[in-house]
């Protein structure tokens, strides 16, 4: 498998929201809004992967666009997760800000492949 910046970040954002799940999970106790976010953050890199696999540029672009769809999805749950006071300011900029830029990568990439 050839190396890919994207599909890079997106693994690192993957274990870094399941590190954060964990923590919510066992010491905020909360379950609800941290699976959610848990699910979006990990399927960015499950869609990434699967476009890097594709068969076709057209199966490529069409998995970049629900990456960045996920990567949407978890900037909506880590909005909640902040605004509801169970992260605190430091912890949502940082892990927020790899989201919104693995959002503009696989926007770009899906815009790119698709124009193709």
């Amino acid at each position: 498998m050839s190396h890919s910046i994207v599909r890079d970040k997106a693994i690192k954002f993957a274990l870094r929201v399941v590190r954060l799940h964990k923590y919510l999970t066992e010491e905020r106790h909360e379950f609800i809004l941290s699976k959610q976010a848990l699910i979006s953050g990990t399927f960015i890199a499950k869609h990434v992967i699967e476009a890097t696999q594709g068969e076709s540029r057209q199966t490529f672009s069409n998995e970049m666009f629900v990456a960045k769809k996920r990567a949407s999805e978890t900037e909506f749950w880590l909005m909640l997760l902040h605004e509801g006071g169970f992260m605190d300011d430091r912890k949502y900029e940082s892990i927020n800000t790899d989201c919104v830029e693995l959002f503009k990568m696989t926007s770009s990439i899906a815009k790119t492949t698709k124009a193709e």
